[in-house]
């Protein structure tokens, strides 16, 4: 089952002093492009996160970011007494006021306040962790609901592209008995004698060239496949991307041997169609 690589999932850990979210915004890319937002205070846990995250979502413009509303916090902060003083004194030399103003200021100050953190509960962060887990999963939810939407499209796509085919195929006899026409009425137009079986040989070999049997084998050959690879346990963007580069190659030679108005504006509606799966496929994972 194919997968999209928009994305979002969020899941909220309440703890006792504080309360953590967790989001997933995920959109298409190439590869893997992971940006990581985390409180200082679990920075360590960085490298875990992406390894967690490029195992679970493989490829696409992830976002990932943990958000902390606290109620107690993990962070103490204590008075820097020397630094303080010291800022009080070089104020005085500035200023003409008194010892509480010149505090009110000094506080202000860089490096006034000493801010000690507490080590990384594990528990917690175990904690954490599973939510994490809980919201890749929503997020892969998200992207197989998505990838249905995008597979129910392919199949409508790859449903015209076949229609449009048969109808090819039914004009095909039509194309070849006006190509001989046509050569026929300029040769007529020359009022120049000529060798009818010479004829008949140079329209022969001519009509084998604009033939277009093994381009509309191939062509139906490559549907197929893009509905077997659709229908997979996998879901393989880049292998859909590859089948649809041989869709079109078939649909462009069958254009340029075509010679034949009618068969052409098919052909046009063939590559209507092929380039909206296109589009569509630079969404699936």
């Amino acid at each position: 089952m194919i997968q999209s690589m928009t994305g979002y999932g969020k899941s909220v850990l309440q703890l006792p002093t504080k309360k953590i979210t967790i989001e997933l915004k995920s959109l298409n890319s190439k590869n893997l492009d992971l940006n990581v937002r985390i409180p200082q205070y679990y920075r360590e846990k960085e490298l875990a996160i992406r390894k967690k995250l490029a195992s679970s979502l493989e490829r696409g413009k992830i976002d990932f970011s943990i958000y902390i509303e606290s109620n107690g916090g993990e962070l103490s902060s204590n008075i820097n007494e020397s630094v303080i003083r010291e800022y009080m004194k070089q104020l005085k030399n500035v200023v003409d006021s008194d010892e509480i103003e010149l505090l009110k200021m000094a506080i202000k100050l860089p490096d006034s306040l000493k801010q000690e953190r507490e080590e990384l509960d594990e528990q917690e962060w175990l904690k954490i962790e599973k939510t994490i887990e809980e919201t890749t999963t929503k997020i892969n939810e998200y992207r197989l609901d998505e990838g249905k939407v995008l597979k129910k499209d392919f199949e409508l796509r790859i449903l015209n592209i076949k229609n449009l085919l048969d109808k090819v195929i039914e004009i095909d006899p039509q194309r070849v008995i006006q190509v001989k026409e046509k050569l026929r009425k300029a040769v007529a137009e020359l009022e120049t004698k000529i060798d009818e079986n010479r004829f008949e040989q140079e329209l022969i070999y001519y009509i084998e060239k604009l033939d277009i049997t093994e381009e509309k084998v191939r062509l139906k050959n490559h549907l197929e496949y893009f509905l077997k690879a659709l229908n997979s346990s996998d879901s393989n963007g880049k292998k859909l991307g590859f089948i649809t580069q041989e869709i079109g190659r078939e649909i462009n030679t069958i254009g340029s041997k075509s010679n034949f108005a009618e068969m052409q504006k098919f052909v046009v509606q063939m590559k209507d169609e092929l380039e909206k799966i296109k589009e569509q496929n630079l969404n699936v994972l």
